[in-house]
């Protein structure tokens, strides 16, 4: 259940601490109030989809931290996660929105630990269930209706509809792969063809070697250059080694000075790391000219050669020019032309195990769409007996409920089409809900499908947002009853404008916006939502306007004769007196 909730710079709410209890607590004030903006605040803390509106004007950052009480399966989860719990008590939840141009960023923390998406759903499911006013609008799809059925059947249902999806995947690719290969097969072997031509030119060129085509460039440029490059390696021989020109080469005139040098050491030793140097520099000059020398012996001009590397790079550089740009592209290009080939070479043998392979998933998947068809038709005529009694005591006591199952052709959530038909007056035909039920009507369907959920959902705190709006007397009194009979088993939190269904609330909050001036200026102000908890007295005067829209004393007295009436329902079951027949009783004491 939901322990306490802190709310800071959301939406209107600029600083906002609560703490709720169990059973049934609701939230009443004005339309406009701001009594949604707290459920969407508690939707967002647990990874609804967040939007800059919902930073507070003038601020940067929204945070909302929600604290819950803690159980065994809440534990269980937390050291599946191997999150740490932080205290024995209470598991906290927190959310973090910040403003950051262009967008938003925002980061989950459980118990102080990072989490990510999928982790916040997970927790959710756990936790709360929110029940909307669009919700109605929601059930009448039948996609939502078998996906409600579903839920209700259980996790049986549940892993059979994955494995339905599954099977029906398995199908749909085998189905897709048999008609590819019967329409394509023209196509298929024109490509066969093209690859093939592709292949063979490949390999007359004979591929093997990325790094050949810069090879080649530099044996080009070696051979092209080759008289060039003779001339110019006798001329550094020369300057380093040998000289026949009159001149001293390099390594006479370092010899010189390395002789030169040891005269002069034998005066000042400090001298000694110079020659070393000098010494050093003419044994690396000598070793040059040797190599000099070898290279210019091993350098000659080849034609034949020449004309042979030219042509090898002109069909290198046109296989890059198609298929590269680089050779090493080219060469990855040919190894994904020949697997390509084989594929459809290999296709030409596969379409009587494709035909086999179709066939045997649409055997599997028609076989696992009959289980959960078995498995839906149970969990129908158990929701139907269920269903049918919680929407009695809500002044709906002849109607008539039935789960449709009708088949249709499979898809991955199975074989069926789901339809709930509703009968709510006797002697009217079974029809589809959309068509047959009216907006209060619907409203009690649904708090009516909550409340057989909520016998085998685990989830701890129910939510209802306006769950009574449309209804009106006895309607009213039936839906605070059923109210406060899930608040028995689970924390149930309740937007209302109804003084019956907050008469009977076990906690009482007023939301309501105030106009206060801002620490800048005494003649600014702002809008901010603030919430307080009531006590006697202050929820007769609350009950009595949301009666009667002012506190006068009949007001007074009829707010206080519901608390009554709740006191004695919350004891002993009696039910609460609608305000129909409290303002006749007052007639006819007038009269």
């Amino acid at each position: 259940m939901l322990v306490s909730l802190r709310v800071e710079n959301f939406a209107l709410i600029d600083q906002l601490s609560l703490t709720f209890g169990d059973g049934l607590n609701v939230l009443t004030g004005e339309t406009g109030a701001g009594k949604s903006i707290l459920l969407e605040a508690v939707d967002t803390l647990l990874g609804a989809k967040v939007s800059g509106r919902q930073i507070r004007t003038g601020t940067q950052r929204a945070i909302i931290e929600g604290q819950f009480r803690l159980t065994p399966a809440l534990r269980a989860w937390l050291e599946e996660q191997q999150i740490d719990p932080v205290d024995e008590e209470v598991l906290i939840c927190s959310r973090e929105i910040t403003a950051t141009s262009p967008s938003l960023r925002s980061r989950s923390r459980i118990n102080g630990t990072l989490v990510n998406r999928q982790q916040v759903d997970s927790l959710r499911d756990r936790l709360v269930e929110i029940t909307a006013q669009g919700q109605t609008v929601q059930l009448a799809k039948a996609s939502v209706q078998r996906d409600w059925l579903d839920a209700y059947g259980g996790e049986p249902l549940i892993q059979q509809r994955q494995h339905v999806q599954q099977q029906y995947e398995v199908y749909w690719s085998a189905k897709q792969a048999l008609e590819t290969h019967q329409q394509s097969d023209q196509q298929r072997l024109q490509q066969m063809d093209m690859l093939q031509f592709q292949i063979e030119e490949f390999q007359r060129v004979g591929l093997a070697d990325p790094e050949e085509l810069d090879r080649l460039e530099q044996e080009y440029q070696r051979l092209l250059h080759s008289t060039d490059l003779k001339q110019s390696s006798i001329s550094v021989l020369e300057t380093l080694y040998e000289n026949d020109q009159g001149h001293s080469a390099c390594t006479d005139l370092l010899g010189t000075a390395y002789e030169t040098l040891q005269e002069m050491v034998a005066f000042d030793e400090q001298l000694q790391p110079v020659a070393d140097l000098v010494n050093e520099a003419l044994t690396q000059v000598q070793e040059a000219g040797r190599q000099m020398s070898h290279y210019a012996n091993t350098l000659e001009t080849d034609p034949l050669r020449l004309q042979e590397v030219e042509a090898r790079l002109a069909q290198l550089k046109q296989l890059c020019r198609k298929y590269g740009p680089t050779l090493a592209d080219a060469i990855a290009h040919q190894q994904t032309v020949e697997a390509e080939l084989e594929r459809l070479t290999a296709a030409e043998e596969s379409l009587e195990s494709l035909s086999a392979a179709f066939g045997k998933a649409q055997v599997t998947l028609t076989q696992a769409c009959a289980t959960l068809t078995q498995l839906r038709q149970a969990a129908a005529q158990q929701l139907q007996q269920t269903l049918t009694l919680e929407l009695k005591p809500l002044a709906m006591e002849k109607v008539q409920f039935q789960v449709d199952c009708q088949p249709v052709a499979p898809t991955t959530a199975g074989s069926d089409r789901i339809t709930f038909l509703l009968s709510p007056n006797p002697g009217e035909p079974l029809q589809p809900l959309v068509e047959t039920a009216s907006g209060g009507e619907m409203s009690r369907f649904l708090l009516a499908l909550k409340a057989c959920f909520s016998q085998i959902d685990p989830v701890g705190t129910l939510i209802f947002d306006e769950i009574d709006t449309g209804v009106s007397g006895r309607v009213t009194q039936a839906i605070a009853e059923k109210l406060h009979q899930l608040g028995a088993n689970h924390q149930v939190l309740c937007v209302t404008h109804q003084p019956i269904v907050a008469a009977i609330a076990d906690h009482h909050f007023r939301v309501e916006k105030q106009v206060i001036p801002t620490s800048r200026s005494r003649t600014e102000a702002r809008t901010v939502v603030r919430v307080s908890r009531l006590e006697d007295t202050q929820r007769r005067e609350e009950l009595a306007q949301l009666a009667g829209g002012q506190i006068d004393e009949e007001a007074i007295a009829f707010a206080q004769s519901l608390m009554n009436q709740a006191v004695m329902l919350r004891q002993q079951g009696s039910p609460l007196p609608s305000v129909a027949s409290k303002r006749r009783s007052r007639s006819a004491r007038s009269a």
